[in-house]
């Protein structure tokens, strides 16, 4: 059963989105969580659509290389801010494990 408080989210909300992207990372690093890092990858087009980079967020030929660059900075900037609900998503699920 997951810790879904509203302690334990308020307290996740309240992290900058760097802070959520590390705790989330290492997190799926320890329980060699390959789905959320697969989770991860294919949420990084749809969260540069929602930050308004449409041709990121289209896929081509080169897309999985720069899918690849764009998965080694999902914990910065605006990106991360837009990925903040997997990661708050994904520690609150998570919560016993850490």
């Amino acid at each position: 059963m997951s810790d879904t408080s509203p302690n334990a989210a308020a307290e996740l909300d309240a992290l900058p989105s760097s802070e959520l992207y590390d705790r989330a990372m290492r997190l799926a690093k320890e329980r060699r969580d390959v789905g959320f890092l697969w989770d991860l990858l294919r949420t990084i087009p749809p969260a540069a659509a929602a930050i308004g980079e449409v041709d990121r967020a289209q896929f081509d030929l080169f897309h999985g290389l720069s899918l690849l660059e764009e998965f080694t900075h999902a914990g910065e900037g605006e990106m991360a801010d837009a990925l903040r609900p997997l990661y708050i998503e994904y520690l609150t699920a998570h919560a016993k494990d850490t």
